[in-house]
């Protein structure tokens, strides 16, 4: 129910209401600014337009690639050129490094590496449903954490292949989403198990709070520092209180030491973004880097969930 409330109350908000990306240095250059519209007078009206549209390929059109797109695709790597020829630093447009453009993935190495993790993900979902009966008490909570993760991989791979105002948002959020339901998950398993009600307020009460974050961002200020905080918040009391939890029963459950090892990993990992270099080969960057880092984390995790059901199912049994 919980994982069903979160996508909806997401998409539902952000698509109501858009708003576009801030500037950077490189789409604030006069020589940018001038190539675009120089380019969007030549080629996106009358003639050239109606062969623009006859000649682009059916991937790009599918994918919502315009001739405005390509104006900006092809002016800025004429902007980064001139750059590069006077010795001075690569900038960023529209907010992010300029990528190599691969059939129509705007940042091809981001996109696979979101596809993989979302791979990875059913892989083990595949897994753990066969492994565990449906009877263990985590069985559903698990099921519905695992279908908000991959719904964020989808999204995460969706705006990796194509940026807009709506697609960056629900990047956003859906990652978000993931990692409060990492906190309900826990709730459920040190709380709910013994005492359901504490569940049930805790998962309505982070389904308010993430309608009211989505609806500050979505309406009133898309606040990438605040969005920060926010997220930076939301994982140390994921971290917090799975670490509490797991070293807590370390002694009497030896599988716990599989969660451990992935909370730790996936917030250390996170300190990749820190780094933030211009693309190597113009594909790789430090988010990309980060994204095929966590490829191997749904393994370990889904592994731990396998071991933590079967042991809750045969407590149930005795």
């Amino acid at each position: 129910m919980w994982a069903g409330a979160l996508s909806v109350c997401c998409l539902v908000l952000t698509s109501c209401g858009l708003t576009t990306v801030g500037c950077s240095q490189g789409d604030r250059e006069p020589y940018y600014r001038q190539c675009v519209r120089l380019c969007e007078r030549q080629n996106c009206t009358g003639a050239r337009y109606r062969a623009f549209r006859k000649l682009q390929p059916l991937h790009m059109l599918v994918t919502g690639w315009t001739c405005a797109d390509d104006c900006k695709y092809n002016c800025m790597w004429a902007t980064v050129g001139l750059y590069v020829k006077e010795g001075h630093n690569v900038p960023q447009f529209h907010g992010k490094w300029p990528f190599y453009r691969f059939l129509f993935f705007q940042e091809p190495a981001s996109a696979v590496a979101s596809m993989l993790n979302g791979l990875a993900n059913l892989v083990m979902l595949g897994r753990y449903r066969a492994a565990v009966p449906t009877e263990s008490p985590m069985y559903h909570s698990c099921i519905s954490f695992a279908m908000v993760t991959l719904n964020a991989w989808v999204w995460s791979t969706v705006f990796h292949t194509r940026d807009t105002p709506l697609t960056e948002k629900m990047d956003y959020f859906c990652a978000s989403s993931v990692v409060l339901y990492s906190i309900y998950l826990c709730c459920v398993r040190t709380l709910g198990l013994y005492h359901p009600w504490t569940s049930s307020l805790f998962g309505a009460l982070l389904i308010i709070l993430f309608a009211c974050h989505v609806w500050y961002l979505t309406y009133v200020n898309f606040d990438y520092g605040y969005n920060m905080v926010a997220s930076i918040l939301i994982g140390l009391i994921n971290l917090l209180w799975w670490l509490s939890w797991c070293l807590w029963n370390c002694a009497r459950l030896h599988y716990v030491w599989k969660c451990i090892i992935v909370v730790v990993m996936l917030h250390g990992l996170a300190l990749l973004e820190l780094l933030d270099f211009p693309p190597v080969l113009w594909v790789f960057d430090a988010h990309a880097v980060w994204h095929f880092s966590t490829i191997p984390v749904p393994f370990l995790f889904y592994s731990f969930l396998v071991d933590d059901s079967l042991h809750l199912l045969n407590v149930k049994a005795e």
